[in-house]
């Protein structure tokens, strides 16, 4: 029988081996020491850097807060994080992630890995034992008398915070209680008409020194379970606050999350765990 067109269809078929991809693709958990619980992250490790659409749609695949890809230039790593909805200019608990990965898994024997990012600068992660120490800028915030009323709206109507900072493109909501934090329940559908501002709240711990959430609904995160560059700001806050340089945070989302944050100047190191939950490969 002649099969007219086969040659075609099967060059075509050819040709799509030749353009899939195989992308390293690893899954951990940030800021907890236990499976199921704190921060998850997907790190995807490159040799070259591949188109944004790509990138966004592989973050949008894994549907996690955020994806990281970072590719090796010299004794540096390029690195960059992607929400399911938009890349973001700066990622904790990724790059604690992206960390693990480059420290335990790709280069055994190193104890510290500097990132360079295309908004936030260089940074440095170490590893001590099991514990990771990441070097961020701090990010104090300024006074935010009239916070914009889908703020008040979305958080709910009882109880007000005490007063209202603003950084980083994050509105941050100081309240008395660690109850008050536990008890909210955002209107995300609200919140997102923030955007491009996320929104954290926060108070004084009933076993740390300070607690907090994080809501980010328009970048398609409405509650982030723990929060790395969100203490860049909340750092200097509760350090003022509080007369302390070194402080014990914990994040009371569902899932939950240990950090320890320390002033050093101008910047924030921010210390945590992470545990390796998922290894395998993307096919693309």
């Amino acid at each position: 029988m002649n099969r007219i067109g086969a040659p075609y269809h099967e060059s075509e078929r050819f040709k799509s081996k030749i353009r899939q991809m195989r992308i390293p693709l690893f899954h951990l958990n940030a800021f907890t020491k236990q499976p199921f619980s704190g921060n998850p992250a997907a790190v995807c490790p490159l040799q070259v850097w591949l188109d944004d659409a790509v990138l966004l749609k592989v973050a949008a695949e894994n549907n996690l807060s955020e994806t990281a890809f970072f590719v090796p230039r010299d004794d540096v790593y390029d690195l960059r994080w992607f929400s399911p909805r938009c890349e973001v200019s700066l990622c904790g608990h990724a790059t604690l992630a992206s960390a693990y990965v480059v420290l335990n898994l790709l280069k055994p024997g190193l104890q510290t890995v500097r990132f360079e990012t295309p908004v936030s600068g260089n940074l440095t992660v170490s590893q001590e034992g099991d514990i990771f120490s990441m070097d961020f800028p701090a990010m104090p915030g300024k006074p935010c008398p009239n916070p914009p009323a889908a703020l008040i709206r979305g958080l709910g109507p009882a109880p007000l915070p005490g007063h209202w900072l603003e950084a980083n493109e994050t509105y941050i909501a100081v309240y008395e209680t660690q109850k008050e934090i536990q008890n909210i329940r955002p209107d995300f559908a609200t919140l997102e008409e923030l955007h491009p501002f996320a929104v954290s709240i926060t108070a004084p711990g009933e076993h740390s020194d300070f607690v907090s959430r994080y809501f980010a609904p328009s970048y398609g995160i409405p509650e982030d379970p723990v929060t790395g560059s969100a203490h860049c700001a909340l750092t200097p806050y509760w350090a003022e606050r509080l007369g302390k340089s070194r402080l014990y945070a914990r994040q009371v989302s569902e899932r939950g999350g240990d950090l320890w944050c320390e002033m050093a100047g101008k910047r924030v190191i921010i210390k945590g765990h992470a545990v390796l939950m998922l290894q395998g490969s993307l096919e693309i």
